[in-house]
This record gives structure tokens, C-alpha cells and sequence, in this order.
């Protein structure tokens, strides 16, 4: 069995290669950074390390890679004959992911099993995104391409922090986490991936996951970082931003009880160990690579607004989601590129329509007021300095 997995970085290797060896595959990684897929095919195995109670080192082996920008042509041989194609690239960059998942189904017999491809990103959709890139891209040629492969939503949860710089292609992670698939894609064949369990409504997985981790770490990290805090643990370890934190994700776990019907001892009990995962002191995790990327983070259906904004059209509270949210208009971080375009838009912009651009709401939502409040008194503060 073979699996070609894009993206060859801490997440590929140490927690979706990880599992997919586990699970008997031979693997293939695809990448366009040529110093990493170079120093992965210099390497006979690597070692993820689990730092943290109960944590284990685990030797990964039978790999390989392939530079996509120099080897298109091998890239689409080996997933033509593969049995699974896994991602994780980030939801952007999908569209990129998905001419040569259809040159090797343009390959592909239809006499053999059809692909498996799963999008792991931390988006609701990633795999539907995806699946749509390739049907746009087979064009009239979809018809006779359909039966060759499928397609099943994920929801993966697993901290990779940042790596030490002399650290190879091993990946240190956390002992925890979830991978769940969608089971109804795959008829009577899943695949094989030991630790992946697959259910057949997975909307509520994704959004508990995005919605609690996603929402906290961020939340975590921005309220870190305005508190001149360096690492998530010890921000976490600050009684004032744990309190914060967890108001939150309370306001979060409301939304997932009303919206999916999600017991509410099963959600508390979730976030206890949500926030003991991100308090893990084992794991070198910044405030500054946590809290990266705050424009999108920002975005209509990410991490804040998206839970933030059913919460407040179901008439449910959002003060401590509203509270990260302008903790997140603070986060300036120079080595970001996207903090340091929402500090000039924040310091060039006017506020209401800025809040309208960054967010996706206009001034209809109900939402909306609290986010134009949070971007005023935001570009106030930017404007006297």
C-alpha cells in the first residue's frame, strides 16, 4: 500500500506520516521546499518524539519524497498508483495540490480502487475544497474521472510546536491526538490508519476541534503576547489569561451544546484538556508562532468571528470571544508578514470599514457593533502613538 502525503512539514511528518506508517503505507512525501524534501531522502528513518506525560518515541520508516516544483511527472506517477492522498498544506494553498491528484486519475484504471484523498487542514470543508479545485480543473473530462477516486472530510487535532533548528527531519509533538474521517465516502473499504476513527456525521468533530483548540490557542497567544508573555505555557500559567481563556471557550462550548446538541459535561471535560495540553510545559511553543497570521485568524469563518458570530445570531454571549478578538488587533509581530499589514491598515485605515474588510461582516450583524467597537478603540490607540 502507498499513500503520497503533500506537505512534508512537522504536521506531514509527525502526526498525518506518522499514523499513515503506523498504518502499513509506504510513503511518499510531496513538497517544494528542496532543502527538506533533500534532507528527507538523505535520511534512512526519523524519530517523533511525544514530550509530556505518557509521551513516547516512535522511529518512522519507509519514506521518501519528491520535489513537486522540480518532478511534477514523478509526483503524478506515484499517486497514480497509490491507494491514499493526504494533505497538509493549508487551505490555500489546495488549489495548487489539485492539477497533478487529476493528471494521475487521467492515469488511473478504472479497474483499480478508487483514490482516497483527504484534505487535513484546520478548515471546515478543506477535502470539499479541494475535490471542487480538482472538478474545476478536470474541466469535461470529470465525467470519466468521477469513479476513480474519493473523497472524505477530517478534522485533525495535534500541537506541533516549533522544531529546535538542529533538530533533522524528527519531529517533537505532543503524546495527544484526534484524527477523525468521515466514514460514509469509503463503502466497505476505509483505509487503514491505526488511531483514525471515522464517523459519519463529522461536522460537529471539525468545529469542536476548530472552535475549542484552535480558538483557545490563539486566544491564549494573543493574550500572552499583550502581556509580554513568550511561551503558551507560561502564558496559560498567568491565572488572569486562563480565566480568559477558558471564558472563551465557554462561550464556544455554548454554541456547539446549542447548535449540535453536544453534551455539556462531555464539553467541559473536553476543555479541561484542551487547556492541559496547551499548559504542557514539555513543549517549546511561542506566543509569536501561535499567534501568526492574525488576518486570517481574523477572517469571516475562522477561529473568532466564525463561532463568535453564530453565537451572537443565536443571542448567546461573545464578550470573551469579543476580548481575543481585540487581543488579536494588538499582536505586533515583526517577523509576520500579516502583522505587520494589520498594523499599517490599523494605523491607515478608517476603523468601521476596516472591520467590515477584515471580518466579512457589514453593519447589519449582530455581531458587527462589538467587532467595529473593537477596531475603533484599536486604531485610537495606534493613532495616538
Amino acid at each position: 500500500m502507498k499513500a503520497v502525503h503533500f506537505g512534508a512539514g512537522n504536521i506531514g511528518r509527525g502526526f498525518v506520516g506518522l499514523l499513515l506508517h503506523q498504518g502499513g503505507y509506504e510513503l511518499v512525501f510531496s513538497d517544494v521546499a528542496a532543502p527538506l524534501v533533500d534532507a528527507i531522502n538523505a535520511a534512512d528513518s526519523y524519530t517523533v518524539h511525544e514530550v509530556g506525560d505518557g509521551g513516547v518515541d516512535t522511529v518512522v520508516t519507509g519514506f521518501r519524497a519528491i520535489n513537486s516544483a522540480e518532478q511534477p511527472e514523478a509526483l503524478v506517477a506515484e499517486i497514480a498508483d497509490a491507494e491514499v492522498v493526504t494533505t497538509a498544506v493549508g487551505a490555500g494553498i489546495l488549489r495548487f495540490v489539485a492539477p497533478p491528484i487529476v493528471d494521475a486519475l487521467r492515469r488511473r484504471s478504472d479497474a483499480a480502487p478508487p483514490l482516497q484523498v483527504m484534505a487535513c487542514e484546520n478548515a471546515i470543508g478543506a477535502t470539499d475544497l479541494l475535490r471542487q479545485e480538482i472538478i474545476a480543473r478536470a474541466g469535461e473530462d470529470w465525467g470519466a474521472l468521477a469513479g476513480r477516486a474519493v473523497f472524505a472530510d477530517t478534522a485533525v487535532d495535534r500541537i506541533v510546536p516549533g522544531q529546535p533548528a538542529d533538530g533533522g527531519v524528527d519531529v517533537t509533538v505532543e503524546p495527544f491526538y484526534e484524527w477523525a474521517i468521515e466514514r460514509g465516502a469509503f463503502g466497505d473499504a476505509p483505509p487503514h490508519i491505526p488511531g483514525a476513527h471515522f464517523v459519519d456525521d463529522l461536522t460537529p468533530y471539525i468545529e469542536r476541534k476548530l472552535f475549542t483548540v484552535n480558538t483557545g490557542h490563539a486566544t491564549t497567544a494573543y493574550l500572552g503576547a499583550q502581556a509580554g508573555i513568550e511561551s503558551i505555557s507560561d502564558a496559560l500559567a498567568d491565572e488572569t489569561i486562563a480565566a480568559a481563556v477558558a471564558a472563551a471557550l465557554e462561550e464556544t462550548s455554548a454554541l456547539l451544546a446549542d447548535k449540535h446538541g453536544l453534551d455539556q459535561a462531555e464539553l467541559a471535560e473536553y476543555r479541561a484538556t484542551i487547556l492541559r495540553r496547551f499548559a504542557n510545559p514539555a513543549l517549546p511553543d511561542t506566543v509569536w508562532r501561535v499567534g501568526r497570521q492574525p488576518l486570517r485568524k481574523l477572517s469571516r469563518h475562522d477561529r473568532f468571528i466564525g463561532p463568535a458570530a453564530e453565537a451572537a445570531e443565536r443571542g448567546l454571549p461573545t464578550d470573551a470571544l469579543m476580548r481575543a478578538v481585540a487581543a488579536a488587533l494588538e499582536f505586533d509581530h515583526p517577523e509576520d508578514d500579516q502583522s505587520v499589514e494589520l498594523q499599517r491598515l490599523l494605523r491607515t485605515s478608517d476603523a468601521t470599514a476596516l472591520a467590515s474588510e477584515v471580518t466579512g461582516l457589514d453593519d447589519g450583524h449582530p455581531l458587527f457593533p462589538a467587532v467595529r467597537d473593537a477596531f475603533v478603540q484599536r486604531v485610537a490607540e495606534v493613532t495616538i502613538a
